[in-house]
């Protein structure tokens, strides 16, 4: 056989292969997100620029500029009621458009293309951004409920280029307000709550996401635990889950910035913090938000298995949490 076609078959087979799986793994996501009647899904785990991160030299990111990874997807929980046929998403990211297929992909009983709603925690570019692709010069879509606090909906309104989604009723913004849940179905209630964090151009907020079993604490942007107002163990102690800021490790893989100038509870301070929950408590948390220098992204890595023996969890994308 000449050894050029012998070849190939080889790289056919592994191509095949390589698919199989991959459509595996997509039959196991569906599966996941299918199953249950309300469930969350880990749409992304990564920092607002992503991963690579735009001009980074760094080894982190060398590879993935030649060999994208699609599962580095910018932090965005999904959050499905299959009973009453609804979905809706957490922050707008610049992933929106693979995050949101994500939701609806292979789902028999609803043919929208679009989510039932968005829910913003802040204007930072990784969190509310991808409302663009909502506008004309994308899907054009039509009134899609956003869900935001009064400071950010100001903001969406007064300025360009997102007063234009308002103007032409690509979205339709909802205000909420501090500690006042929105029940979205019969089994579903969101609260917002005010969390320190740079402020630029809106507040910030974390939210409670009641289901009908389960509650879950969604806090993608924290400047510091003792910064703010609520306890943090205790508020743990109220949920089953703990979606929790995990930007930086330690703060020492950033060396080429002000560190205090991007404040977040490194993770090696929530390890220390979450020492007194005890087994079960510690299980409830799940780490994301990880910038691209986070060695945790990399499972196999010394932090990432303290950090896994230490009782956490650590966010991987289309994980799926029953509610």
């Amino acid at each position: 056989m000449n050894k050029y076609f012998a070849l190939s078959l080889v790289m056919l087979f592994y191509s095949c292969a390589d698919k199989q799986s991959q459509e595996n793994d997509h039959k196991k996501e569906v599966q996941g997100l299918h199953s249950s009647a309300t469930s969350l899904i880990i749409l992304g785990t990564i920092q607002d620029a992503g991963s690579p991160h735009i001009a980074c030299k760094k080894e982190c990111c060398r590879e993935l500029f030649i060999n994208p990874d699609k599962d580095r997807q910018v932090v965005s929980l999904g959050l499905v009621d299959n009973k009453h046929g609804k979905k809706y998403l957490f922050e707008a990211t610049p992933d929106i458009s693979t995050q949101m297929k994500s939701l609806v992909r292979d789902d028999i009983q609803n043919t929208n293309e679009l989510v039932d709603g968005i829910f913003l925690t802040h204007a930072h570019m990784g969190h509310y951004t991808g409302l663009m692709y909502l506008g004309k010069e994308a899907t054009d879509a039509k009134e899609i409920p956003v869900f935001a606090m009064p400071i950010m909906k100001k903001f969406l309104e007064t300025n360009g280029p997102w007063s234009q989604l308002v103007s032409n009723n690509n979205i339709a913004l909802t205000q909420l307000e501090n500690e006042e849940p929105v029940s979205l179905t019969p089994g579903i209630q969101v609260t917002p709550f005010i969390v320190p964090h740079r402020d630029e151009y809106s507040e910030t907020v974390g939210y409670t996401i009641k289901g009908p079993n389960k509650t879950a604490l969604f806090i993608p942007d924290i400047d510091k635990w003792s910064k703010w107002n609520k306890n943090i163990i205790e508020e743990i102690k109220k949920v089953d889950y703990a979606f929790l800021d995990a930007t930086f490790y330690s703060g020492t893989e950033l060396n080429n910035r002000d560190i205090s100038q991007i404040p977040h509870p490194f993770i090696i301070e929530s390890l220390d913090t979450f020492n007194e929950l005890d087994a079960t408590e510690r299980n409830k948390i799940i780490f994301i938000h990880f910038n691209h220098t986070n060695p945790i992204l990399d499972l196999t890595s010394t932090e990432a298995k303290h950090v896994l023996d230490k009782g956490f969890k650590i966010g991987r994308i289309y994980d799926v949490y029953e509610l």
